[in-house]
């Protein structure tokens, strides 16, 4: 029987490819902890994991399992920077500060390989990232990525490819022009998840899925969380839900909105070696973008529809196959084993929102597509916060990140009408 989380729809080929997934309990009563956190993906897991190392009693619930969420069915993609191009950011916020985000991307980077190294999780991590142009007219703009990247942020491994390049390297004749990353790379995310839940076990964190938070408030002295099944009693609390965050807690949902992204896992391209022949993962410059990879077994992995209400199409591989052909003709009767979806967390300037939302508590979330690399390194640096040490949090504290307009009433919808114009842009 496979398991079909609650939050997210389709069985994922990630959960149908790792052989086991360790199960935790429902929350038994009330308790209290040194440190509460509320959301079982990549921020939770390892703000956990390494407060019990050091030592902190930290309870961690999640409403379903661990890694139902965006950190067990994304994309896979690192990525390289934030989520906005270095280039762009010196443009609003300055070089000095556009630098050290940039800097900070790439420390979350090498933290991520290095935990899975060192615990010696198989990510399945293959080098590579393609970025390619759907227009013409973003030539100059990708030139000059390259330009700044090798030159003033000093990262070595960018390089522009012309058409015939660029064609060779996907297999397919639907972009103009790209970038090709060697610095960076893919993964499996499922298995990061359950190798990361099986080290915060190991670390002594209290785990329970299943066990909802209702209501989170400061008492005093105590952060009081209210869940299905009993009450936690903090001296401090993270809130990791990111775009799973609901109503729980108005400041953190006002700034991090939830975008539904789906994903369909085809049959092995046996017949097709020209796909993506370096085995490199690929995003395109469409607003509502487009993504893909092989798998280490040769399969086409492959996202792109984007939904901005909390709604799920009734056949996810349809929309899917249709993008898929539009890159890809000779795929049009290719199996599409498994398609699923999940919400991604983004925010208005698609950069990170991390705030304290109340006395001892911080929310840390809205990666907006970067959260393989940024969600693990966050969880990370907030255990360090929490033990008293600086951290590169202050970075994220300070960025101006602005409230989605319409409050919780007409936002969902001021969202939809502003995304689907800019995925109509797409189209000219």
């Amino acid at each position: 029987m496979t398991w079909q989380s609650p939050i997210s729809p389709g069985y994922s080929w990630y959960e149908a490819t790792i052989p086991e997934r360790p199960g935790f309990p429902v929350m038994p009563g009330s308790r209290k902890a040194d440190v509460a956190i509320i959301g079982g993906g990549y921020t939770g897991l390892q703000a956990a994991c390494n407060l019990a190392r050091s030592g902190t009693d930290v309870t961690l619930i999640d409403a379903c399992r661990f890694g139902d969420g965006a950190s067990g069915r994304n994309g896979g993609q690192f990525g390289t920077g934030q989520r906005v191009w270095a280039d762009e950011t010196e443009e609003v916020l300055g070089r000095e500060w556009a630098q050290r985000l940039f800097d900070m991307a790439e420390n979350a980077k090498r933290y991520v390989l290095g935990f899975a190294e060192e615990h010696a999780i198989d990510i399945e991590f293959m080098p590579g990232q393609l970025s390619v142009g759907h227009k013409a007219s973003l030539e100059r703009d990708y030139r000059n990525h390259v330009e700044a990247m090798t030159g003033r942020y000093g990262y070595p491994h960018l390089s522009f490819m012309d058409r015939e390049e660029t064609v060779s390297r996907l297999g397919s004749s639907h972009y103009h022009f790209g970038i090709r990353d060697t610095g960076t790379g893919h993964i499996h995310p499922m298995k990061l998840v359950v190798g990361l839940v099986r080290q915060a076990a190991l670390a002594g964190a209290n785990l329970y899925e299943g066990t909802k938070a209702l209501k989170i408030e400061k008492k005093g002295s105590a952060v009081v969380i209210e869940t299905t099944s009993g009450t936690i009693m903090a001296d401090r609390a993270l809130i990791a839900c990111n775009g799973y965050i609901g109503n729980l807690e108005p400041v953190t949902a006002s700034h991090v909105m939830p975008i539904r992204s789906f994903i369909g896992a085809t049959t092995v391209l046996h017949d097709h070696p020209e796909i993506l022949p370096g085995g490199e993962s690929v995003d395109d410059s469409r607003f509502v973008v487009r993504y893909f990879r092989k798998s280490k077994d040769g399969r086409l992995l492959f996202g792109g529809r984007e939904a901005y209400t909390a709604d799920n199409p009734r056949d996810i591989s349809a929309h899917i196959r249709r993008q898929i052909c539009e890159i890809y003709p000779d795929l049009t009767d290719i199996e599409i084993t498994h398609a699923w979806g999940g919400s991604v967390g983004i925010t208005m300037p698609r950069q990170p929102f991390c705030r304290e939302v109340m006395p001892g508590v911080t929310t840390i979330g809205g990666y907006s597509g970067h959260g393989v690399m940024l969600a693990n390194y966050c969880g990370k640096l907030y255990a360090e916060l929490a033990l008293g040490k600086p951290t590169e949090l202050d970075l994220l504290k300070q960025l101006k990140i602005p409230a989605f307009p319409g409050g919780t009433r007409f936002r969902s919808a001021l969202l939809f009408l502003a995304l689907s114009w800019y995925a109509l842009r797409d189209r000219f």
